[in-house]
């Protein structure tokens, strides 16, 4: 090995033996550095806009390798189809999920019980409760609630019922379901499956504290510090195995609801989309009855696109939409051959029907409100009154064109001889035939006419 190769040999054991130590430095100050905790806020009913941006939480803690997401939980209920959407995501996270009932005075009923159920962790704040998870209607309707006994037959004793009817059926059939589901999530995490069972079947509750005391719970924390400090090196279930929490001293970072999901909160409101749809339809009609304007026709169309979008996340009745779509087609025929009322008034009947019946909920988070059907109706209305006095209107108006419209009317001799000659009206020269004495310049009245003879007198 020649001198400069030798040189070149010990300069780089010498800049090996330098590196070293600073790579265990690297490799220390990455052991000791914090891991992350995204937390999300779940406010209100639960809904598709829920569902998204519970969705979209496990994927942005997936992504940044979190060392658990934690679902900060205060709502009174929502949409069955909604709440077994977020049960499957949070089933199917690789990330460790906390459900934090929050802050004092929340609670976690009906569907939030279900969701803190189906996390690895369940923790509640003091103050606050839990349960009240009877279905009402597990095809789309709220889970709040308990359904009402139907009264009893003429001559049938109370209470007894020889064979159920379909709504109690239904009923049950919902409740075994829904009884099923959370008893299955609470052998999955350990926690009281008995009293999982009472909460759907009974609707009954617990504070934080007796929700701890039963097993229902894991941890009461005041705040989110405490609870990630409790949370810290417990065992938790998760899709891709069981993993030990290290979440000491952490990093916490709040995950907002992105657009779309504020978008869809807002379109997914039962009373947005209804006046989404009629704006769209009111839009379409007016294009189709002055085509050419493309304004009206292009924001009815978008409209009416994002209110079937949204009314399509919602538990529908189709009767209800089998009514607004009449009475809709009615107030349409109204406006193209007028009826005198009789299609209009007819179609707002139906149409006010369907919307009181459009969306099969139970839970009044999810119902159109009978302040907006009473607006949507009013306007309707006025629409239909105005379309009927302009109609009325347009039939009192004397014939503007047409041989009607000429008869009567007061013309300008031009030319005549023996009996016939040419008239001036309405900037027109016409053939007339009438009295042989007339003159030019002369005023004569048309008595009919004649294919394009006028006849004047």
């Amino acid at each position: 090995m020649t001198f400069p190769s030798r040189l070149l040999f010990f300069m780089a054991l010498a800049l090996m033996g330098a590196l070293m130590p600073l790579a265990g430095l690297l490799a220390e100050e990455e052991e000791r550095a914090p891991g992350l905790v995204l937390v999300s806020t779940i406010k209100g009913a639960i809904g598709p806009a829920t569902s998204k941006q519970i969705e979209d939480a496990i994927a942005k803690a997936e992504e940044r390798n979190a060392a658990a997401l934690v679902l900060r939980i205060d709502t009174p209920g929502g949409l069955v189809t909604s709440t077994r959407d977020i049960v499957s995501a949070i089933l199917a996270s690789d990330v460790p999920i906390a459900g934090y009932v929050w802050p004092s005075g929340g609670h976690a009923a009906s569907a939030g019980t279900f969701i803190v159920y189906a996390t690895g962790i369940a923790a509640m704040a003091p103050g606050t409760n839990i349960g009240a998870a009877t279905p009402v209607m597990m095809g789309g309707g709220g889970m709040p609630g308990t359904p009402q006994q139907p009264p009893a037959r003429p001559g049938e004793p109370d209470g007894e019922r020889s064979t159920p009817s379909n709504e109690e059926a239904l009923s049950k059939k919902a409740t075994n379901d829904a009884a099923a589901l959370i008893k299955s999530l609470a052998e999955t995490h350990g926690r009281n499956a008995e009293w999982a069972e009472e909460a759907v079947r009974e609707g009954s509750s617990l504070s934080a504290r007796e929700a701890l005391e039963q097993g229902v719970v894991e941890i009461v924390a005041s705040d989110i510090d405490s609870l990630l400090a409790q949370m810290d090196g417990r065992e938790v279930v998760t899709a891709s195995g069981t993993k030990v929490l290290a979440t000491e001293g952490v990093e916490i970072e709040h995950v907002e609801p992105g657009f779309m999901v504020e978008l869809l909160a807002l379109i997914s409101n039962p009373n947005v989309a209804f006046l989404l749809m009629m704006i769209g339809v009111y839009g379409i009609i007016f294009e189709l009855s002055n085509p050419g304007t493309f304004g009206p026709g292009i924001l009815g169309a978008i409209c009416l696109l994002l209110g079937l979008y949204a009314l399509n996340q919602l538990p529908l009745d189709y009767t209800g939409i089998a009514l607004i779509v009449l009475g809709l087609t009615l107030m349409a025929v109204e406006a193209f051959t007028p009826t005198f009322g009789v299609a209009g008034f007819g179609g707002l009947i139906a149409f006010i029907f369907g919307a009181a019946m459009l969306v099969d909920s139970e839970n009044p988070d999810f119902q159109i409100s009978w302040w907006t059907i009473a607006g949507t109706a009013i306007a309707s209305a006025a629409v239909l009154i105005l379309l009927l006095g302009y109609t009325l209107r347009a039939m009192r108006r004397p014939v503007a064109t047409g041989a009607e419209e000429m008869t009567g009317a007061e013309a300008r001799v031009l030319e005549w001889s023996h009996g016939e000659g040419y008239v001036h009206i309405h900037g027109e020269r016409w053939h007339a035939r009438g009295p042989a004495e007339l003159a030019p310049h002369s005023t004569v009245r048309i008595e009919k006419l004649d294919g394009l003879t006028l006849v004047v007198r």
